[in-house]
């Protein structure tokens, strides 16, 4: 939640959803507004937690809360009494300006609140993180409760999945043309991943590759995968050839908590070879279900043809 108090009162609030479960920092999280998949009642329970945080604190300024949410249970992490960064974005997508009202309330100056209508939010916008992992030789490209993005961008679609391909595409992101390669470690991510890797071969028209433990998987449901054996296996066909060859243009490694030390060890030697190869890399299983459902229902109905370019005070209008 961003929002702008006086006095306690909260003026104006917008609040967003982050695509990855918590775990991520905000800062590099894949941020959507307005949210698309909040219940109502989790909304309702936000705002009134918000309200009581900023009249107890007797908030006059800017404020962001971020919660954890459950089945319509909420938690706050934690409310910062400061900008967040993400007050410009919100102020570009919701057009009412939270920095200028903020200002006001900081000074003294009278204020209202900025009328904002929600349902009548006709586009949907997207923030995403920029990493400058090829820079630093050795890290692992992996998200985690430290924040490791140099840079972020936002743009706006007609709906979540133009918005978040457009982002995705500035932040660098290539959709793949040829070949994805899938090493997902956690039971419940490569259930969650079932329909997508279904769709990036039947409806993308894709080739996908897997790990044995994925590959086995997912063949047992009645997707059709090629094995690829890990760095660490001296067999062929190996996932280091067919990335270095220039085989595969897209890879989604999600690692597994649980692993042991040699499947952790290939986990990064994935990683790494894709980022030092300058291929696409998804390690979080929410973010790779949404851009695989995006670029499936993007190519149904433009082809992945031209992007659709528009000025920012056209929206909504």
């Amino acid at each position: 939640v961003d929002a702008v108090a006086s006095g306690g009162k909260v003026l104006n609030y917008a609040i967003a959803e982050h695509v990855e479960n918590a775990g991520v920092h905000s800062g590099d999280a894949t941020l959507v507004l307005p949210a698309q998949k909040l219940y109502c009642e989790t909304v309702r329970r936000v705002k009134r937690v918000t309200f009581k945080i900023a009249e107890r604190l007797n908030i006059s300024g800017p404020f962001n809360i971020q919660f954890l949410s459950k089945d319509n249970r909420i938690k706050v992490i934690e409310c910062n009494l400061r900008a967040s960064r993400t007050f410009p974005f919100v102020s570009k997508t919701l057009k009412a300006d939270f920095i200028d009202l903020a200002t006001r309330v900081m000074v003294g100056e009278p204020v209202k609140p900025v009328p904002i209508h929600l349902l009548e939010i006709d586009y949907v916008g997207v923030k995403a993180p920029m990493f400058s992992f090829t820079r630093l030789v050795g890290a692992d490209p992996i998200l985690g409760v430290e924040m490791a993005s140099t840079g972020e961008v936002a743009t706006f679609g007609d709906s979540r999945h133009e918005a978040i391909l457009t982002s995705m595409r500035s932040a660098g992101f290539k959709v793949p043309e040829k070949a994805v390669f899938l090493c997902i470690g956690p039971l419940s991510a490569k259930l969650d991943f079932v329909d997508h890797a279904r769709n990036l071969t039947e409806k993308d028209g894709l080739e996908v590759y897997a790990s044995k433990g994925t590959h086995e998987f997912l063949s047992a449901r009645g997707v059709h995968t090629k094995l690829l054996h890990k760095p660490s296996i001296s067999l062929k066909p190996n996932f280091e050839d067919y990335i270095k060859e220039g085989k595969i243009d897209l890879v989604v490694n999600v690692r597994d908590s649980a692993a042991d030390s040699g499947s952790v060890s290939d986990g990064y030697s994935i990683r790494r070879s894709a980022v030092d190869n300058g291929i696409p890399l998804l390690t979080d299983i929410k973010l790779a279900g949404l851009v695989v459902a995006a670029m499936t229902v993007e190519k149904e109905r433009s082809g992945f043809g031209k992007i659709k370019v528009r000025a920012w005070d056209e929206l909504g209008s």
